[in-house]
């Protein structure tokens, strides 16, 4: 059960989204609120998201007379106080239990996520980073605020994150670290080839699997390298992005970073094939047809298999017919250790969606055919898979 703590700040509304995507995620979630928490935003919307009262009142005894607080401490495998207001974090770190968040802190064994919200001067006075350093000697994972516009109006540090990076946060802490030490490179998204300064060929690719993949093993410790085509999607937190736009581009940044990693997964949507040249300015439209001279682009990943050496190189491949058989063949071809394979004609696989139904292939040949499930899922699949390869 995840333990959501909310102590009474203006971001207590971003709370509300936190908890729904803990939901999403298939989480049981308890709701603790200070009672200044209750101010602004009600109990009542949190027992909506979640299906379970809101609790404030310290000295309510559960049924069967158990120690609330003791057990509510208990069933949880992560507490996350998201705000942590200036108040509720002097408190936690000294050891004063005047609520129910405050005393289901001290009775906690599980890991404990504090997300600090509040004016900027506030957070930077030494009384308040005394606090966070101690909590984090405590043990405590401090997720640090965000810089930007204020409720008060100021622009500084302490703004609450957006609720996905605080869940992006909390599943890292929770995660086995067990691609520490790992350096990977990622690719992913679509490239583009411009035709025109107004027009390009390109892809559908959203870079979700890619990015999903990035995300997934920072979660699990590695230090990752995220070469990206044009995508609306964040960054990770905690991996390095590298943007580019073309194949050429791609190229030049893959063959930069590739050196350094041990683990390269190439999940990107390359185009195979570029404008011979880009006109300077817009084409205008004529009424004849036009003639377009496309020229190859670099295969990237069959360059990365001549030159891999002891790295584990993974492949992604999007067939619309024989996807196992054409799969294999590029997996020997292009000297890979994985290759991730789909079938673009299957629902709910392929480009700008949320989940995929894949084929995992190794250099033996064994093949496992997966169920179509989330891309966020379908990534530690993939690293379950890897993490056998790597030393």
């Amino acid at each position: 059960m995840y333990l959501l703590g909310i102590s009474g700040g203006i971001a207590a509304y971003k709370s509300a989204e936190l908890a729904r995507i803990f939901v999403r995620q298939g989480e049981e979630v308890q709701v603790i609120m200070t009672p200044g928490a209750a101010k602004f935003i009600t109990p009542l919307t949190f027992q909506t998201l979640t299906g379970r009262p809101a609790l404030i009142d310290q000295f309510w005894v559960s049924e069967g007379e158990k120690v609330r607080h003791v057990e509510l401490a208990e069933a949880a495998a992560v507490m996350i106080v998201a705000p942590a207001t200036a108040n509720t974090l002097g408190k936690m770190a000294h050891g004063i239990a005047d609520n129910l968040l405050t005393t289901v802190y001290l009775a906690a064994q599980c890991p404990v996520v504090l997300v600090p919200s509040m004016n900027e001067r506030m957070y930077r006075h030494p009384a308040v980073q005394d606090n966070l350093e101690r909590l984090r000697r405590h043990g405590c994972h401090i997720m640090e605020p965000a810089s930007g516009e204020l409720a008060c109006g100021a622009y500084g540090k302490g703004r609450m994150p957006e609720p996905q990076e605080i869940a992006d946060f909390v599943r890292a802490v929770l995660r086995e670290k067990d691609f520490r030490g790992v350096r990977a490179l990622v690719t992913a998204g679509p490239t583009r080839e411009p035709l025109d300064p107004v027009r390009f060929i390109s892809n559908p690719s959203s870079g979700l699997m890619g990015y999903a993949i990035a995300r997934a093993l920072v979660e699990r410790g590695a230090e990752v390298v995220l070469v990206s085509g044009p995508t609306s999607l964040r960054c990770p937190a905690g991996a390095k992005l590298v943007p580019v736009t073309t194949a050429l581009e791609m190229y030049a940044a893959v063959m930069e970073h590739f050196e350094s990693c041990q683990l390269v997964i190439k999940a990107a949507a390359v185009a195979d094939y570029r404008p011979a040249a880009a006109a300077e300015q817009k084409l205008k439209k004529e009424a004849s047809e036009r003639v377009l001279k496309l020229l190859p682009n670099p295969d990237i990943l069959q360059e990365l298999g001549r030159r891999k050496g002891g790295r584990i190189l993974v492949g992604f491949a999007m067939e619309t017919e024989r996807a196992v058989e054409h799969a294999r063949e590029k997996l020997q071809r292009k000297n890979l250790d994985l290759i991730v394979v789909n079938d673009l004609t299957v629902p709910g696989a392929g480009f700008a969606v949320s989940t995929n139904q894949v084929c995992i292939i190794d250099r033996q040949g064994r093949a496992e055919e997966l169920p179509l499930m989330p891309k966020e899922i379908l990534a530690h699949r993939i690293l379950d898979r890897l993490r056998p390869l790597l030393p």
